[in-house]
């Protein structure tokens, strides 16, 4: 084919954490713990499949397009307005959808820190933009280069709070500063994929009353524990939202992810339960890393960055063993997933062994 954009052309696709039965395929092995993809380790909760049970005798009918029910759990659970909400498959199809909806010519410009979300400069690679890297500081976001880095031509800045891969984590008076100095113009997605591991006050949701500019994400996939079903949302402003829903695809939430979402969003107790544990984990792991005196990126999600002799070698010799953990752009970094008690222990002892 002539007839492909150039954009894409050296694009190369997201490639997920590697599932168990691909490795299983090529391995043979039968007990494998994957550590890759910063899933819920537990089991979803016990509301959320009935949720699902319930929902899947009607599977023969579309979903409800608009998501009524479930923005309406939203609107409810956060003090927003249904206007200001837009669901997505996953999180990851409201950051393609903003960037469509400000991204127009070669010429503009997307922002985001050096070692950020993968998808942020496939997205503006896919859309033929302008990426522009500012260096991280410490491995997270230096909001004084993303500021610097503004220009005429400036259409979006991606910020992801906690990050990923990095773990790291901005106070809430250092992005509201940035936030107060970003032109109008400019749009600002603040990604808090992980935001409910932190059980902090919800300060951003209030920032859109004075922000006409700020878009925030947010998923169901992790502490809620619903990464199999893509759902996540955006809060913005109405006008904004209205932009939003104008291109995305009609149907794009399915009617169990939306089911199961509204149980979700009701069950606090499976919520405190995977954050605690999820806090357990995190302790767990790191302690482990200490013990081996390896170093890592102290982190405010359900991951941890560590580094290793040679990453590439670790992470192979790992899968041998039967443990999927992710490598990533920083050199000799291995991220780690939280799992359960038990994986975590396996992984730190196998981790041991090949050390």
């Amino acid at each position: 084919m002539n007839n492909i954009c150039k954009s894409i052309l050296s694009l190369k696709p997201y490639q997920g954490g590697k599932p168990i039965s691909e490795l299983q395929r090529e391995l043979g092995l039968d007990n494998i713990v994957k550590l890759a993809s910063n899933e819920n380790p537990l089991p979803s909760s016990k509301k959320v499949q009935q949720a699902i049970a319930k929902a899947a005798n009607e599977v023969g009918r579309y979903p409800d397009g608009n998501g009524f029910e479930l923005k309406q759990a939203i609107a409810q659970h956060l003090s927003v307005s249904a206007g200001q909400i837009t669901l997505g498959n996953g999180s990851n199809d409201i950051l393609e959808l903003m960037a469509r909806v400000v991204v127009c010519s070669a010429k503009d410009e997307v922002i985001f820190s050096q070692y950020a979300f993968v998808v942020y400069p496939l997205v503006t690679q896919a859309l033929g933009a302008t990426a522009v890297v500012t260096p991280a500081n410490d491995f997270g976001h230096d909001l004084a280069a993303m500021l610097a880095a503004v220009t005429e031509n400036t259409k979006l800045i991606f910020i992801a709070n906690p990050n990923n891969p990095t773990g790291t984590w901005l106070e809430d008076d250092e992005i509201y500063a940035f936030l107060s100095k970003v032109p109008s113009t400019v749009i600002v997605v603040l990604d808090q994929a992980y935001i409910e591991y932190l059980e902090a006050n919800d300060a951003t949701v209030q920032w859109l009353k004075e922000f006409d500019n700020l878009v925030i994400t947010r998923t169901f996939s992790k502490a809620y524990g619903l990464a199999g079903l893509r759902v996540g949302y955006a809060l913005s402003s109405v006008v904004t939202a209205d932009y939003l829903n104008r291109i995305r695809q009609p149907f794009n939430v399915n009617h169990i992810a939306q089911s199961a979402a509204i149980a979700a969003l009701a069950d606090g107790e499976f919520l405190t339960h995977s954050v605690t544990a999820n806090k357990q984990g995190l302790l767990q792991l790191a302690m482990g890393f200490d013990e081996l005196g390896l170093s890592y990126i102290p982190s405010f999600a359900n991951f941890i960055a560590v580094k290793v002799g040679n990453a590439s070698v670790v992470y192979q010799q790992l899968l041998e063993s039967g443990f999927i953990v992710r490598p990533v752009e920083m050199e000799n970094y291995l991220r780690v997933s939280v799992g359960t008690k038990n994986e975590n222990k396996t992984f730190l002892d196998t981790l041991k062994s090949l050390l």
